[in-house]
Protein backbone atom coordinates (compact mmCIF):
# COMPACT_ATOMS: atom_id res chain seq x y z
CA UNK A 1 0.00 0.00 0.00
CA UNK A 2 1.25 3.45 -0.82
CA UNK A 3 1.93 5.89 2.01
CA UNK A 4 -0.73 8.31 0.75
CA UNK A 5 -3.41 5.61 0.81
CA UNK A 6 -2.43 4.64 4.34
CA UNK A 7 -2.56 8.26 5.44
CA UNK A 8 -5.98 8.77 3.85
CA UNK A 9 -7.43 5.61 5.41
CA UNK A 10 -6.10 6.52 8.82
CA UNK A 11 -7.38 10.09 8.56
CA UNK A 12 -10.82 8.77 7.59
CA UNK A 13 -10.85 6.41 10.57
CA UNK A 14 -9.72 9.17 12.90
CA UNK A 15 -12.44 11.56 11.73
CA UNK A 16 -15.05 8.86 12.29
CA UNK A 17 -13.90 7.59 15.71
CA UNK A 18 -12.07 10.42 17.51
CA UNK A 19 -15.21 11.86 19.11
CA UNK A 20 -16.14 8.46 20.53
CA UNK A 21 -12.60 7.97 21.82
CA UNK A 22 -12.67 11.40 23.46
CA UNK A 23 -16.03 10.72 25.08
CA UNK A 24 -14.70 7.45 26.52
CA UNK A 25 -11.53 9.16 27.72
CA UNK A 26 -13.52 11.95 29.40
CA UNK A 27 -15.60 9.39 31.22
CA UNK A 28 -12.55 7.38 32.27
CA UNK A 29 -10.85 10.49 33.62
CA UNK A 30 -14.07 11.77 35.22
CA UNK A 31 -13.99 14.89 33.09
CA UNK A 32 -10.29 15.76 33.14
CA UNK A 33 -10.12 17.08 29.57
CA UNK A 34 -6.33 17.42 29.51
CA UNK A 35 -5.65 13.86 30.60
CA UNK A 36 -8.41 12.65 28.28
CA UNK A 37 -6.70 14.39 25.34
CA UNK A 38 -3.41 12.75 26.31
CA UNK A 39 -5.04 9.31 26.40
CA UNK A 40 -6.68 9.83 23.02
CA UNK A 41 -3.35 10.97 21.58
CA UNK A 42 -1.66 7.82 22.91
CA UNK A 43 -4.40 5.63 21.41
CA UNK A 44 -4.29 7.39 18.04
CA UNK A 45 -0.51 7.19 17.88
CA UNK A 46 -0.52 3.46 18.57
CA UNK A 47 -3.32 2.86 16.07
CA UNK A 48 -1.31 4.72 13.44
CA UNK A 49 1.83 2.70 14.17
CA UNK A 50 -0.09 -0.58 13.76
CA UNK A 51 -2.44 0.61 11.02
CA UNK A 52 -1.05 -1.82 8.45
CA UNK A 53 -2.06 -4.74 10.69
CA UNK A 54 -5.36 -3.57 12.18
CA UNK A 55 -7.02 -1.59 9.41
CA UNK A 56 -8.90 -4.61 8.07
CA UNK A 57 -9.66 -6.13 11.49
CA UNK A 58 -11.30 -2.99 12.80
CA UNK A 59 -9.36 -0.21 14.43
CA UNK A 60 -12.19 0.81 16.80
CA UNK A 61 -11.92 -2.05 19.32
CA UNK A 62 -8.12 -1.91 19.17
CA UNK A 63 -8.14 1.85 19.82
CA UNK A 64 -10.50 1.50 22.76
CA UNK A 65 -8.37 -1.28 24.27
CA UNK A 66 -5.29 0.95 23.94
CA UNK A 67 -7.21 3.86 25.48
CA UNK A 68 -8.33 1.83 28.50
CA UNK A 69 -4.87 0.30 28.95
CA UNK A 70 -3.26 3.76 28.77
CA UNK A 71 -5.72 4.99 31.40
CA UNK A 72 -5.00 2.03 33.70
CA UNK A 73 -1.24 2.44 33.18
CA UNK A 74 -1.47 6.14 34.03
CA UNK A 75 -3.36 5.33 37.24
CA UNK A 76 -0.73 2.76 38.28
CA UNK A 77 2.21 5.12 38.06
CA UNK A 78 3.72 5.87 41.42
CA UNK A 79 3.13 9.32 42.76
CA UNK A 80 0.23 10.05 40.41
CA UNK A 81 -2.72 11.67 42.14
CA UNK A 82 -6.00 12.49 40.38
CA UNK A 83 -6.77 16.15 39.85
CA UNK A 84 -9.86 17.62 41.42
CA UNK A 85 -12.55 18.41 38.86
CA UNK A 86 -14.33 21.70 39.48
CA UNK A 87 -17.33 23.41 37.96
CA UNK A 88 -15.03 26.05 36.45
CA UNK A 89 -13.17 23.58 34.23
CA UNK A 90 -13.49 24.32 30.54
CA UNK A 91 -14.42 20.99 28.98
CA UNK A 92 -16.54 19.55 26.18
CA UNK A 93 -20.13 18.65 27.05
CA UNK A 94 -20.98 14.96 26.68
CA UNK A 95 -24.53 15.61 25.56
CA UNK A 96 -26.85 18.59 25.51
CA UNK A 97 -29.47 16.84 27.67
CA UNK A 98 -27.18 16.21 30.67
CA UNK A 99 -27.66 18.39 33.76
CA UNK A 100 -24.25 19.90 34.67
CA UNK A 101 -24.88 19.37 38.41
CA UNK A 102 -25.63 15.67 37.86
CA UNK A 103 -22.60 15.38 35.58
CA UNK A 104 -20.30 16.79 38.27
CA UNK A 105 -21.79 14.49 40.91
CA UNK A 106 -21.24 11.45 38.69
CA UNK A 107 -17.69 12.55 37.89
CA UNK A 108 -16.88 13.03 41.57
CA UNK A 109 -18.28 9.57 42.29
CA UNK A 110 -16.35 8.05 39.38
CA UNK A 111 -13.13 9.51 40.76
CA UNK A 112 -13.66 7.50 43.93
CA UNK A 113 -13.84 4.17 42.07
CA UNK A 114 -10.83 1.98 41.48
CA UNK A 115 -9.51 2.48 37.92
CA UNK A 116 -10.63 -0.96 36.64
CA UNK A 117 -14.08 -0.48 38.15
CA UNK A 118 -14.35 2.93 36.50
CA UNK A 119 -13.20 1.43 33.20
CA UNK A 120 -15.74 -1.40 33.31
CA UNK A 121 -18.62 1.01 34.04
CA UNK A 122 -17.60 3.36 31.24
CA UNK A 123 -17.32 0.52 28.75
CA UNK A 124 -20.52 -1.27 29.81
CA UNK A 125 -22.88 1.65 30.41
CA UNK A 126 -21.51 4.68 28.61
CA UNK A 127 -20.11 2.87 25.56
CA UNK A 128 -22.89 0.23 25.70
CA UNK A 129 -20.52 -2.68 25.13
CA UNK A 130 -21.48 -6.24 26.00
CA UNK A 131 -19.64 -8.30 28.61
CA UNK A 132 -17.58 -10.20 26.04
CA UNK A 133 -16.36 -6.98 24.37
CA UNK A 134 -15.42 -5.49 27.73
CA UNK A 135 -13.52 -8.65 28.64
CA UNK A 136 -11.53 -8.44 25.39
CA UNK A 137 -10.71 -4.76 25.91
CA UNK A 138 -9.77 -5.20 29.57
CA UNK A 139 -8.00 -8.49 28.81
CA UNK A 140 -9.80 -10.41 31.56
CA UNK A 141 -12.53 -13.03 31.84
CA UNK A 142 -16.22 -12.31 31.41
CA UNK A 143 -16.73 -13.33 35.04
CA UNK A 144 -14.28 -10.63 36.12
CA UNK A 145 -16.19 -8.04 34.08
CA UNK A 146 -19.44 -9.11 35.74
CA UNK A 147 -18.03 -9.07 39.28
CA UNK A 148 -16.24 -5.74 38.75
CA UNK A 149 -19.44 -4.28 37.31
CA UNK A 150 -21.48 -5.40 40.32
CA UNK A 151 -18.92 -4.05 42.80
CA UNK A 152 -18.55 -0.78 40.90
CA UNK A 153 -22.31 -0.23 40.66
CA UNK A 154 -22.73 -0.85 44.40
CA UNK A 155 -19.89 1.54 45.22
CA UNK A 156 -21.21 4.17 42.79
CA UNK A 157 -24.68 3.89 44.33
CA UNK A 158 -23.22 4.33 47.82
CA UNK A 159 -21.18 7.34 46.70
CA UNK A 160 -24.15 8.96 44.98
CA UNK A 161 -26.27 8.40 48.12
CA UNK A 162 -23.60 10.12 50.22
CA UNK A 163 -23.57 12.98 47.70
CA UNK A 164 -27.34 13.38 47.97
CA UNK A 165 -27.42 13.11 51.78
CA UNK A 166 -25.71 16.15 53.30
CA UNK A 167 -26.09 14.63 56.80
CA UNK A 168 -23.21 12.23 56.04
CA UNK A 169 -20.82 15.18 55.98
CA UNK A 170 -18.88 13.81 53.02
CA UNK A 171 -19.95 16.54 50.58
Amino acid sequence: MRGGDREAEFREYLLADRTRLMRTALLLTAGDAHTAEDLVQIACTRVYVHWHRIRHEGAGPYAHRILVNAFLDERRRAGRHPEVVTAETLEPRLTDEVDPVDTLAVRRALLELAPRQRAVLVLRYFQDLDVASCARILECTEGTVKSQTAKALKRLKDLMSEEADPATGSS
